[in-house]
């Protein structure tokens, strides 16, 4: 017996109509990325490791596609690394190449390797899928699209504002109603200080950006096993429950992190950020999340992420600026932000709040019928021409009984369904069918275009 064929579990594949949705999400998010001056490049869908190694954390390089390499990949290991389940070193030794985590560190490498042809500060944006080692739940997938947008060589937190009003726009095309919420990293290196662990920063950032997904008591159970004290964890929590309008919480951050100096620049920044995009109008709303910390270890400034308030899924977009990612690179001192949008769980936003324009639905606007030769060439006649004037137009292609053509025009979604037999053959003219009300009309064939467009 056959196997039952089927996808790896975390990726999907797409149907037409799904295809039609998705590129709805990417239409209007490339459309918005446009208006702003971003351009477009693409990346491999595989980096060396050494590129990708050591740029997510502990828990994002375990997360990490590695690739085989080539040949007899084994050739050359120590067959007592094998014996004793010495993954890690054994990866390193079987494996040259990873599937690319996220697209901002492909663009960093990119813009180092690439320095002599990229004009700063440098406005890109990229459309592509990533791949994450990830548990497969609601929401959480393998395989799934970003759409970015960074722009590196300026400190200007005139980007930061720019991105946020970007945000802004392509939710409110979308129709989603969303929160944009902001921290910044050097707040949370000041309340690092503040609690006296200031090396603890990636420990306690990693804990604390999962306070919504698993509650305060948990984050204290990964602090204390990260090594933080009672006291420090005990003195963290009035800091991450801090409340009121965004003025008042930057204000109260500003009195808690006056003794460090990392700490008040993070609270100037923010508020900065924060002025400067409530001046130009939001359609989001826009909250300061103290615990807002976005574990990727490269961020430095502003940190970004927004949900959307109708639909119970994580974050649907998110980024922040990272100050020297190309220096690891060899590159130093080209700063950068950005911001990526999740277009799968944008996509599962709009089904759940169903939000796609009918017009994703059907991209044939008019079926013709299929009833013999003469009808048929007099039928592509004219869907050549509404082609030509960017009119969707198919002909049903083989000659069947009428019932079969307009039931397949109603199964695909096509508005209008035309006939050419052979009294509209000699009368240079066409039957029209509404497929939404079951009205028709015979018209002039030069009148067609009018009437279906």
């Amino acid at each position: 017996m056959a196997q039952k064929p089927s996808t790896p579990k975390g990726t999907r594949d797409f149907s037409p109509l799904e295809m039609s949705r998705r590129n709805y999400i990417f239409d209007t998010i490339r459309e918005v990325f446009r208006l702003f001056g971003y351009r477009q490049i693409e990346t491999p869908a595989m980096e060396n490791l050494c590129t990708l190694m050591g740029k997510y954390g502990e828990e994002g390089d375990k997360l990490l596609f590695k690739i085989l390499n080539s040949g007899d990949y084994l050739k050359g290991v120590d067959p007592a690394m094998i014996e004793c389940h010495d993954t890690g070193r054994l990866a390193a030794k079987l494996c040259d190449r990873g599937l690319r985590y996220d697209l901002t560190v492909p663009f960093a490498r990119f813009v180092v390797q690439h320095r002599d042809e990229v004009q700063l500060p440098f406005k890109r944006f990229q459309i592509q899928p990533v791949w994450r080692a990830d548990r497969p739940q609601k929401g959480r997938y393998r395989e799934f699209y970003q759409c970015d947008a960074d722009v590196v060589g300026s400190d200007s937190l005139n980007n930061e504002i720019e991105l946020l009003q970007l945000e802004d726009m392509v939710f409110s095309r979308l129709g989603i109603r969303v929160a944009i919420k902001l921290n910044n990293r050097k707040i949370l290196a000041g309340i690092a200080e503040l609690i006296g662990e200031p090396d603890k920063l990636v420990d306690i950032t990693v804990a604390i950006d999962k306070i919504d997904k698993i509650g305060l008591e948990k984050v204290d159970e990964e602090l204390a096993a990260r090594g933080l004290s009672q006291e420090a964890i005990t003195a963290l929590h009035p800091i991450l429950q801090i409340d009121g309008t965004g003025t008042e919480r930057l204000d109260k951050l500003a009195a808690l992190l006056a003794p460090s100096e990392i700490g008040t620049k993070g609270v100037e920044e923010l508020r900065t950020v924060v002025d400067g995009t409530m001046a130009l109008g939001l359609n989001a709303e826009l909250d300061i999340d103290v615990s807002l910390a976005r574990g990727l270890n490269y961020y430095t400034g502003t940190i970004i992420e927004v949900k959307a308030l109708d639909a119970e899924i994580g974050s649907i977009s998110g980024g922040g600026r990272y100050d020297n990612l190309t220096g690891i690179f060899g590159l130093d001192g080209i700063s950068g932000v950005g911001i990526s949008f999740g277009a799968d769980r944008i996509y599962d936003v709009l089904s759940a709040l169903d939000l796609f324009p009918d017009s994703t639905a059907a991209c044939t606007r008019v079926l013709f019928a299929n009833f013999g030769t003469a009808e048929a060439a007099a039928s592509l006649a004219l869907i050549k021409k509404l082609r030509g004037e960017g009119i969707a137009a198919e002909l049903y292609p083989d000659q069947a009984k009428m019932k079969k053509q307009i039931g397949y025009a109603n199964a695909m979604g096509v508005p209008f369904f035309a006939i050419i037999g052979e009294s509209e053959l000699a009368d240079g003219t066409v039957t029209v069918k509404n497929m939404a009300d079951g009205s028709q009309q015979t018209i002039p064939v030069d009148k067609v275009a009018q009437t279906i467009a």
